[in-house]
Parts: C-alpha cells; sequence; structure tokens
C-alpha cells in the first residue's frame, strides 16, 4: 500500500516488490471555538528482498498542534531508519518546536522555532537551530492559502563534509513557501518548501522542500502520496523519499 523512494542511495535500484506496511492515526479535540488540539501519527514502511540482496526503510511521524485565534504552536517529530545490502542508507532524527503569533494587522505573523536534528543519509552528527522571522499570508481564503515568510536563523552544527568533520556557528536566512489549495472539498495540494542560505558564504545552503497530494475517497478515508526532498550543499548529500496509501482521520 505504500512505496518508499530514498535518493540518498541509488533509489532508482531498488525493487518494488516486498511488504509494504502503513499506519497513521489522526485525534482532533475542540475544546471552545478557540482553542484546536491535534495530534498525528504516521508510520510507513517498506521491506524488499530478492535474489541481489535485502533492502529496507522505516519511518515514523508524530505532530502535536495547539491553535487559538492569536497563537500558534507546532510540535513535529520524525524517524527513518533504512538499510539496502546490510549497508545503512538512513538513521535519521529531527524534532521541531515552532509557533505563531496572530496580534499584529490582518494575514501578518511572527513566527519563532528551534529545531535539532541528525542524520546518516545527510552526515549531520548534530545540529540546532533557533530563529525569529515574520511572514505574510498572501492568499487566505477557505480554499487556499499561500503564505512568505522569512526571518534569521542561529544554527550550530557538527558535520561529516567529505570524510572531514565540520563543526560552525553561522546565522542564516530563512526563507519559506508554504501553500494549500482544496478542490470541492476532495482533492488537498499541501507543500512546505524552505531555502536557509548562510550569511557568509554563498555556498552553504539548505533545501528542504514537504509537498503532498490527497484524494478523498469517502469521509474518513483519503489516497495520498507525498515527496519530502532535502539537500545539504555543505556536505554535497540529498534524499528524496516519496511515499503514498491510505490515511485516515478522525474528528470528535
Amino acid at each position: 500500500m505504500n512505496f518508499i523512494c530514498d535518493a540518498g542511495k541509488s533509489w532508482m535500484q531498488k525493487g518494488l516488490t516486498g511488504v509494504f506496511v502503513c499506519l497513521q492515526l489522526n485525534l482532533f479535540g475542540q475544546f471552545s471555538d478557540s482553542v484546536n488540539h491535534y495530534i498525528s501519527y504516521a508510520a510507513t514502511g517498506t521491506i524488499n528482498k530478492t535474489n541481489d540482496g535485502n533492502s529496507y526503510v522505516f519511518t515514523n511521524l508524530l505532530k502535536f498542534n495547539i491553535n487559538r485565534k492569536d497563537f500558534a504552536f507546532n510540535n513535529t517529530n520524525s524517524y527513518i531508519y533504512g538499510q539496502q545490502r546490510q549497508r545503512h542508507t538512513n538513521n535519521d532524527f529531527a524534532s521541531a518546536l515552532d509557533f505563531n503569533l496572530y496580534k499584529t494587522f490582518p494575514h501578518f505573523y511572527y513566527w519563532g522555532l528551534a529545531g535539532y536534528d541528525k542524520s546518516f543519509s545527510l552526515k549531520i552528527n548534530n545540529r540546532v537551530q533557533t530563529g525569529l522571522g515574520a511572514a505574510y499570508k498572501l492568499i487566505d481564503k477557505k480554499n487556499g492559502m499561500l503564505n512568505l515568510s522569512d526571518g534569521i536563523l542561529f544554527e550550530y552544527g557538527d558535520l561529516n563534509a567529505n570524510t572531514n568533520r565540520k563543526v560552525y556557528r553561522i546565522f542564516r536566512n530563512s526563507l519559506r513557501i508554504r501553500f494549500r489549495w482544496v478542490i470541492r472539498d476532495m482533492v488537498t495540494l499541501d507543500g512546505n518548501n524552505f531555502l536557509q542560505s548562510s550569511l557568509s558564504d554563498k555556498n552553504d545552503y539548505n533545501v528542504r522542500s514537504v509537498t503532498s497530494l490527497s484524494f478523498k475517497l469517502v469521509k474518513w478515508l483519503n489516497f495520498t502520496t507525498a515527496a519530502n526532498y532535502n539537500r545539504l550543499n555543505a556536505t554535497g548529500r540529498e534524499t528524496l523519499l516519496i511515499t503514498f496509501g491510505l490515511t485516515t482521520d478522525k474528528y470528535f
């Protein structure tokens, strides 16, 4: 039911045969007209066994959100583990906290974030980011949203760059474009795209893109496909993870 593609290690060579596992749970609790709480967990995986070798990738994603009229808090945690021919392809963990403050004029808000990640596929031993910025919703409708944000990040990193260890502290500009389109309450296109450029080295930049497309089959069942792309130019590494399958939602 799911297919996972990892561009960090010759993903074109991975077969489509194997065992596919998908689990997603969404819980949403509305305590008042102005406060919403949301928690979701998703686990996907693929196991491929052939005469030439074995490969597998497992992913886990946990999200928690609190939304109020003037404030929003988000927490996202992910873990990806993979092997191919008894060699690691992924052992990646990321956790991020961010908030939005809506106490200005319409469609404009301030944001802040703190994040930690480590990634075998991107050669990140440890990385911490903290930052502040502002955002504006160019389109803000019930069935469509287009958001542009910018801000400054402080980043501490410990990388394996070209077989050499690199420890650094730098400031980055963080530019984000986010969009969401809903067509007749049946099709949803969602995207979150980042470009994080060093303020001191034009060749040091990070690119991250997450895009998903969902089709509502029945009220509680969707078919969803998603693409997650990362590039870390400091190490020359990039990954592409593609998943698709059935997801279920429950509101109460």
